[in-house]
């Protein structure tokens, strides 16, 4: 396998996840010259050095020859400034809890869009954990791998309480096709991101179920409403949930068909079984995690979330989609903002 070039450099990034979105965040950032080291699980990363492509999760796209594939995660997380997480929000506390006295002074920017099951935290929370000195960052927005790595125009939101780090990160990552705006709500931008695919899947349902485009917009607005509340709840500024990383992203997922939430959704409406369609989607469906953590979060807070009620029920309870739709159709009626 051939050496990883010696390039000129903006900063050093490491970029730990090597899924589709975690590629293509490496590519976004090699591409405006910085130092990218791209970990993974497996062998087949290496691939990305010899060939600039990752045949497994992104095959037909040619990668910058910046980025330097590695199984060493420590080596790449000594030689970086910026740390960004790309792995499922479930894998979190497993892959970066050995490597916390490795993480001390970096930049940590986090791309996963969960919430953690059991804890119902968001990903900041388990960062404050596991590396309670660091500077944390999210990155998320209305962005499909595909599109990223194809270099297709692409805006996010790069969120943090420390606005210079967030100023550095926007220009890390800023380039000719994929453009980075700053914030502070962090808690706001965590929310959007991970309950937006729980929605996702809804819209999924219903396009499955052939329930027509009415019902499509339906469930998006009214997943808004579920977002503020929570969001409202846990002290995020609820214009965030209008921007990228709210209502962009939420739009985004509920109507490409690159969503693997929608498209899992999809499968349920169309009566396929859960475990079928995680085996074909090739990669992780945040959303079935989150649909899970948000419920149990939204009982314990006593918020009023129906979508993601059934949303639960029709994933983890066996209650079938129709049952689902009676449900949601049949609630007392209401005023239309009533928000909490």
């Amino acid at each position: 396998m051939p050496a990883c070039k010696t390039q000129e450099k903006l900063g050093n990034v490491a970029v730990i996840g090597s899924g589709s979105w975690g590629t293509a965040l490496a590519n976004a950032f090699a591409d405006r010259g910085n130092s990218v080291t791209l970990w993974g699980r497996t062998e087949q990363i290496l691939e990305v050095n010899a060939l600039h492509e990752n045949r497994k999760y992104l095959p037909g796209f040619k990668l910058s020859e910046k980025i330097c594939a590695t199984l060493d995660i420590e080596q790449s997380v000594k030689s970086a400034e910026v740390i960004v997480c790309a792995i499922p929000t479930q894998q979190i506390r497993k892959v970066f809890q050995p490597l916390s006295s490795l993480l001390k002074g970096k930049l940590i920017v986090n791309s996963a869009k969960g919430i953690e099951e059991k804890s119902h935290v968001t990903v900041s929370r388990i960062f404050e954990e596991i590396a309670p000195a660091n500077t944390y960052l999210v990155l998320s927005g209305p962005s499909f791998a595909q599109e990223v790595v194809q270099r297709l125009p692409t805006a996010v939101t790069v969120a943090s309480k420390a606005t210079d780090a967030a100023s550095t990160v926007q220009r890390m990552v800023s380039n000719s096709y994929l453009r980075a705006y700053t914030g502070t709500d962090v808690i706001g931008v965590e929310l959007g991101g991970a309950l937006k695919n729980v929605i996702a899947i809804a819209s999924g349902v219903a396009s499955g179920l052939k329930l027509g485009h009415n019902a499509q917009a339906a469930i998006i607005n009214r997943g808004v409403a579920e977002i503020i509340r929570m969001g409202k709840c846990k002290g995020a500024n609820p214009m965030t949930f209008l921007g990228l990383s709210g209502m962009g992203d939420l739009i985004l997922t509920c109507t490409g068909p690159l969503s693997r939430n929608r498209r899992l959704g999809q499968g349920i409406g169309e009566g396929k079984k859960l475990d079928q369609i995680q085996r074909e989607l090739g990669g992780v469906a945040e959303g079935v995690y989150t649909a899970r953590s948000a419920y149990e979060l939204s009982r314990q807070l006593n918020i009023e979330m129906p979508i993601t009620e059934q949303v639960y029920r029709v994933l983890f309870e066996a209650t079938s989609v129709q049952s689902a739709l009676t449900e949601l159709m049949g609630r007392g009626l209401k005023e239309e903002w009533d928000i909490g």
